[in-house]
């Protein structure tokens, strides 16, 4: 019998986003399975999905790079107090880290006392914020995140992909245990597949969908044009559930085409109504993906039981198999992708066996976040009793 846990949660996420997505239904789930949580984090979040802390946003807007990494340096060592504080004041079994740049405080705080250490590690965050907004601290950014991934007694990073660099930094691999994201069942339950189509127009349609941020990167454009080559009796619709840069493009696209009655843009809708919009999509489409990222929209299709297409490469090939559950493509080539929609648009048989083995492979293969929460505390309380015969000098 697994024994109740008090559980130190620390992060750093000050937005309403995939990021907090994964927080709720994680920590939700310690709950549901008995365990105590205290939570250490940003004290201002905004509560509605898909907003950003305000004040941050004025912060990033008025001051330099350079002065931004250092506020994020100083609020490292305030999260660490609290943490401290914390830990004092409700003496937890074990910490459980989001990891985030320039964020020590986890580490150290297992320095100074011991705890039990596990580090949840989403991304490799000195590469990516160098690659996409720039790093001027990178050199000690990239110290204390090799320092902060080795310190854990436990690293938990989202892919095997990501596995692999946290190796190349030194983490011993026997410290690693991949934890891909996952679903909630609940939210799938009784859905009304019909109500969005309705909504739409979309009944007797063949309806391709995406949902999430949109970038150029994603080339929802090239799906535009192919939509833009059938006649309107028989043609597929496109539906896009969020918002992002590359919205006003495809909607201007569409409107050149002739085709903005075929092209719907849902916008941003609460998570809730996630799994309705997913009801009313036949195909799912995940353009493009950073090669070691877990995208929570690929378990939320393949739980809606949706012919699934995506880019070939190694994080995606963890998830899904081509021709299996999913229909991969070069991500170098997106004329192929082009194929495979049109593939999927003429086989009514190919589009629903992919969407069955989709759907199926979330039991088998346990992409729930009841399943992530049970492993984490399992790897808890190994780590808890070999602590405890085996005591830090």
């Amino acid at each position: 019998m697994v024994k109740s846990l008090k559980i130190l949660y620390h992060h750093r996420v000050a937005a309403q986003d995939g990021q907090s997505v994964h927080i709720k239904e994680l920590t939700s789930s310690f709950k549901e399975l008995g365990h105590e949580l205290i939570f250490v984090g940003p004290s201002l979040r905004p509560k509605t999905f898909g907003q950003q802390n305000q004040l941050l946003r004025l912060v990033r807007w008025l001051l330099p790079q350079f002065m931004q990494e250092l506020l994020e340096l100083l609020y490292s060592a305030r999260a660490y107090r609290k943490l401290h504080k914390a830990y004092k004041t409700h003496k937890p079994d074990v910490l459980y880290e989001r990891y985030n740049l320039f964020l020590t405080a986890g580490a150290r705080l297992k320095a100074r006392t011991g705890i039990p250490y596990l580090l949840e590690v989403n991304a490799p965050l000195v590469e990516e914020r160098a690659k996409h907004s720039g790093l001027k601290l990178q050199s000690y950014a990239k110290k204390l995140e090799v320092t902060t991934w080795q310190a854990a007694d436990m690293t938990l990073p989202v892919s095997a992909v990501l596995s692999e660099k946290l190796q190349r930094a030194g983490v011993k691999k026997e410290n690693i245990t991949v934890v891909h994201n996952g679903i909630n069942h609940r939210d799938y339950a009784a859905v009304d597949k019909e109500l969005i189509r309705k909504k739409y127009g979309l009944e007797n349609r063949i309806v391709l969908g995406f949902t999430g941020f949109l970038r150029e990167w994603h080339q929802l454009d090239h799906v535009i044009s192919v939509i833009a080559n059938f006649p309107e009796d028989t043609s597929p619709h496109l539906l896009v559930v969020g918002d992002g840069p590359a919205i006003e493009t495809c909607k201007q696209l569409a409107q050149n085409l002739g085709i903005a009655n075929r092209i719907h843009f849902a916008g941003f809708v609460s998570r809730t109504d996630i799994p309705k919009h997913l009801a009313a999509m036949d195909v799912a489409l995940q353009p493009a993906v950073t090669d070691y990222a877990s995208p929570l929209k690929i378990f939320e299709y393949m739980k809606s039981s949706l012919a699934i297409i995506a880019p070939d490469q190694p994080n995606i090939r963890e998830i899904l198999t081509h021709r299996e559950d999913a229909l991969l493509f070069d991500p170098q080539d997106f004329a192929a992708a082009e194929d495979e929609i049109l593939q999927l648009i003429a086989d009514t048989n190919l589009r629903q066996r992919l969407g069955k083995a989709a759907f199926e492979k979330i039991t088998t293969e346990n992409y729930t976040w009841r399943s992530n929460a049970e492993r984490i505390v399992n790897i808890a309380q190994t780590t808890i009793t070999e602590r405890e015969k085996h005591p830090p000098p």
